[in-house]
């Protein structure tokens, strides 16, 4: 009945595990309009490739909980800043390569006391044990025609082939890549790759004239023509940007 101690003790019992009630105050309520106030000049969870032709950062995703395959044609540089940003973010690098030299000093300072980045011979590469609190990417520097590794992508296991120019082996790997980048090449290659990505004939033609640490970055349903721009510490390591090492 109402006003019955039973009912006077219900509501005076506590609420578990929510505390006592506090003052009531007026709700915090924003209009449809002010909502893009909130909005954050933040991207993509991944690896800050650069910017793109707006100035913005330009985030490429690294890390997944199913396979994701990167192929760059391009320079080594590119490749060797990626390497090290994507170290930083936490990932374990795994570089396979046949020019072990070329990696030595930027394992070295990437690393520190830490092993974060890890040279391989090609072919060589052990498992290791990608999760999603420890992921990896796995660099592929093998040359012109990279022979099937014994490593492959996998859940938070993302690997990157590094092609100087568009080989025999490069329209096969374009085809099944998660994302693609492009950096200069050929008239001649740049047609070919306008084919295989299905560029539009504007995309294609610029192919040709990209500058030093341009890269078009494409996905199954977006492109984007990226510039790489480098720290000063990324400067003092690696040099200034350039598509031919």
């Amino acid at each position: 009945m109402p006003g019955s101690a039973d009912s006077v003790r219900t509501a005076a019992r506590p609420r578990l595990g929510f505390g006592l009630r506090g003052p009531r105050t007026a709700r915090h309520v924003l209009s449809v309009e002010q909502l893009d106030a909130l909005a954050l000049p933040v991207g993509d969870d991944g690896v800050v490739a650069g910017v793109d032709v707006e100035d913005r950062p330009a985030v490429i995703g690294l890390h997944h909980p199913a396979p994701h395959d990167v192929v760059l044609i391009g320079g080594l540089w590119t490749a060797q800043v990626l390497a090290l940003r994507a170290a930083g973010t936490g990932a374990r690098v795994a570089v396979e390569t046949g020019r072990p030299q070329a990696w030595t000093g930027l394992a070295r300072a990437a690393g520190g006391d830490q092993q974060c980045m890890t040279l391989h011979d090609v072919g060589r590469v052990p498992p290791l044990g990608a999760t999603a609190v420890s992921p990896v990417v796995v660099i592929r520097d093998c040359g012109m025609k990279p022979p099937r590794g014994r490593v492959s992508s996998g859940p938070w296991q993302s690997v990157l082939t590094l092609l100087p120019y568009l080989s025999p082996v490069a329209p096969r790997l374009l085809r099944g890549a998660s994302l693609a980048g492009v950096q200069q090449v050929s008239p001649e290659e740049a047609r070919q790759v306008g084919r295989i990505l299905s560029l539009s004939r504007q995309e294609s033609e610029a192919l040709s004239t990209l500058a030093d640490g341009v890269t078009l970055w494409c996905t199954g349903r977006d492109r984007r023509f990226v510039l790489t721009r480098p720290t000063d510490a990324e400067t003092g390591l690696l040099g200034v940007a350039r598509r031919l090492d």
